[in-house]
């Protein structure tokens, strides 16, 4: 469970005087009845003139850093973590690996990579990391982002929601399928590169050698390898290790109500989306449908530790079901209709998290959640993809539904006969299968009846005035959370922020360390001396602090961290049945990865928060967004922590780096 990424789907990428979000992606894809109809704009979102995976060919691989680097970068990262006694132990053990069993296992890594160059060294790994554990995905894995509502309120009914949603998730399949979709460019430059101009001189080059055209205007085309798992797929449990399964010849989608299951095609046999109306139609029926709910909830098994649901799905199949299974797993997407209106944010986090474990299938690559009120959210499965591409979905149909929705308000559904479109799955149960969802249900009440979720807004100040202070808004936000936990615990802790490394083909993450003996010793100035300094020197500690996160969340971005590296390579000593290096075994390598703050930033005009389950007992999952006028936490943990005391400490924090940041004193 040590490098678990959560939400955490943003890279930053540094540039002079402020800190960029670089949104990732990633496809591969069926082009079935998905050809380009020019003339049919309906169908899409819109209609791109460079193709979707144009720069896919010609992306630069994944570097796989020095190892003198990469001991370097890990020595310096465990500096803050260790006293003076056990760094000197670590620092032995990494040095001995570096010039013995390090070397070997480094330069195997490299020839490996070398013969494998349609792929990068990290992917393999990554997804075997993700699809061998063991833990329910629930919590320990799906995070959620929710959508803002409609600025339009009456367009935020469940019905006429769910309806231009479904449409809109259509019209984005479509679009992608056909190459139609825009491709994903990070653009440093965007009055040169992010114009019909430069658009229409690229095309025209060959994807062998179109990165290099894009590099040439400071323009980063990214990977979209994974974008092709977004629509048909599903997480098959199985023994030992899932297996990722898409079909992308289903025309269907999956709607969840009241623990039911029901599906009705979404788009015809030539390929086309069934008439909007009738979308709403089938819906209106769903929602009006009497059906109790069901005493034995299926969807609870997707909850279950994966080998426990591996068994009862081979007990599903051999019941009879394998048939409806198989219209679950090859469904566009899941649909889960909720019948609760939400409170606030806080029951809003816990519903789209988790909700009640029976209205859900979580092994689906996304589930659309809708509730009565019509707040909707994205709860996502982590295996196939880092919810980049989940994130460039959200945005589009936001956008989409948003700007041109398909139905309104007034809209009559079709008058058509939903009850002959739309099945409900029943399933075959025998004793054992009924058990095993009483015992499923048990066990996720006792896991998420453990879970605090809280949430804190700071409105004394956000992007703006940090970036005019020249510091770094995501430096800010991680050095006030090192503070918050030395004031609420006394110590600084094994953090993890995820950096995305999709400017390489087939990349995937790197960690971004935020605990550094900066972060340290100003947080100890802040919180253990503040009469100590004087406002120069701690406005002093805090560009240091700024700067040198700056510094490596440009390595990170660059693939040149230290955690992706050293996984690799015990990756491969493993494979090979070598014993792990003392390294690997030392108490202060399981502690780094022991992250007690897991964080993760989002801020896009369609997401209004988003959170995951802190991946230890003892830590806390941090969601967190600067915006530009306020800074924004959405923060879980578990009982061995107290969340709401901790965003406390946080927003104290953040008070007195802005209180120094005005010229004032600590008082």
């Amino acid at each position: 469970m040590a490098n678990l990424l959560s939400m955490q789907c943003l890279v930053s990428l540094r540039k002079p005087g402020n800190l960029i979000h670089l949104r990732s992606a990633a496809l591969g894809v069926d082009k079935r009845k998905y050809s380009s109809k020019k003339g049919d704009s309906s169908q899409y979102l819109h209609q791109s003139v460079v193709p979707s995976m144009h720069y896919q060919k010609s992306l630069p691989r994944l570097p796989i850093p020095k190892l003198e680097d990469t001991i370097k970068r890990y020595l310096a990262a465990q500096r803050p973590l260790l006293d003076d006694e056990q760094f000197k132990t670590t620092e032995k053990l990494a040095q001995d690996f570096q010039n013995g069993v390090g070397k070997q296992l480094h330069e195997e890594l490299v020839a490996q990579d070398k013969n494998n160059k349609h792929t990068s060294y990290i992917s393999g790994p990554w997804f075997d990391m993700y699809l061998a554990a063991r833990d329910s995905v629930v919590l320990n894995f799906n995070p959620f982002m929710s959508f803002n509502p409609d600025p339009k309120t009456e367009y935020n009914d469940q019905l006429v929601r769910a309806t231009n949603m479904v449409c809109s998730a259509v019209r984005f399949m479509k679009t992608l399928r056909a190459e139609l979709l825009e491709p994903e460019v990070f653009h440093l430059n965007p009055a040169k590169s992010d114009t019909d101009r430069f658009k229409n001189f690229i095309r025209w080059v060959p994807s062998s050698l179109s990165w290099y055209g894009a590099y040439m205007v400071n323009a980063y085309p990214l990977d979209m390898s994974q974008y092709f798992r977004l629509f048909n797929s599903t997480r098959i449990p199985k023994q030992g290790r899932d297996e990722l399964f898409t079909d992308a010849k289903g025309r269907h989608v999956l709607v969840m109500r009241k623990g039911n299951m029901y599906v009705f095609d979404i788009v015809d046999r030539d390929g086309n989306l069934v008439s909007p109306s009738e979308i709403q139609s089938h819906l209106k029926y769903i929602l009006s449908d009497q059906t109790p709910e069901p005493a034995f909830p299926l969807g609870v098994l997707t909850s279950e530790n994966r080998d426990t649901w591996a068994g009862l799905r081979d007990n599903l199949i051999a019941a009879g079901n394998a048939e409806d299974l198989k219209v679950v797993d090859s469904a566009l997407f899941c649909l889960a209709l909720d019948d609760e209106s939400m409170k606030d944010h806080i029951h809003i986090s816990h519903n789209m998290l988790h909700g009640d474990g029976c209205n859900r299938w979580y092994d689906k690559s996304f589930t659309i959640v809708l509730t009565k009120d019509g707040q909707a959210a994205i709860n996502f499965e982590h295996s196939w993809g880092d919810g980049v591409a989940v994130l460039r979905f959200q945005n589009e149909i936001f956008k989409d539904t948003t700007e041109k929705p398909l139905v309104h308000p007034s809209s009559a559904p079709a008058a058509v006969d939903s009850a002959s479109s739309v099945r409900r799955l029943q399933f075959k149960l025998n004793s054992e299968l009924e058990n095993g969802i009483k015992t499923a249900k048990e066990n996720f009440d006792a896991a998420v009846s453990k879970l605090t979720i809280d949430a804190m807004e700071f409105k004394k100040g956000g992007k703006e005035q940090l970036k005019k202070s020249k510091l770094s808004p995501d430096a800010v936000a991680q050095l006030a959370f090192q503070m918050g936990f030395l004031r609420q615990y006394g110590q600084t802790v094994a953090t993890y922020e995820s950096c995305s490394t999709a400017a390489f083909k087939h990349g995937r993450t790197e960690t971004i360390r935020p605990a550094t003996i900066h972060t340290k010793q100003c947080a100890h100035a802040f919180v253990c001396q503040p009469g100590q300094h004087s406002v120069e020197q701690l406005r002093g500690m805090l560009s240091e602090c700024s700067k040198y996160h700056g510094q490596l969340t440009k390595e990170a971005a660059m693939g040149q961290g230290f955690d992706r590296h050293l996984f690799a390579m015990r990756y491969l000593a493993n494979s090979k049945g070598q014993t792990l290096h003392s390294l690997y075994t030392d108490p202060a390598y399981a502690a780094i990865n022991h992250n007690i703050l897991s964080t993760s930033t989002l801020t896009s005009p369609a997401v209004s928060l988003g959170g995951f389950a802190p991946v230890v007992p003892d830590g806390f999952g941090v969601g967190y967004g600067v915006h530009d006028e306020w800074i924004g936490c959405n923060v879980s943990s578990y009982p061995a922590r107290n969340v709401h005391e901790f965003l406390q400490c946080v927003h104290k924090s953040l008070e007195d780096i802005f209180t120094v940041l005005e010229g004032k004193a600590l008082g």
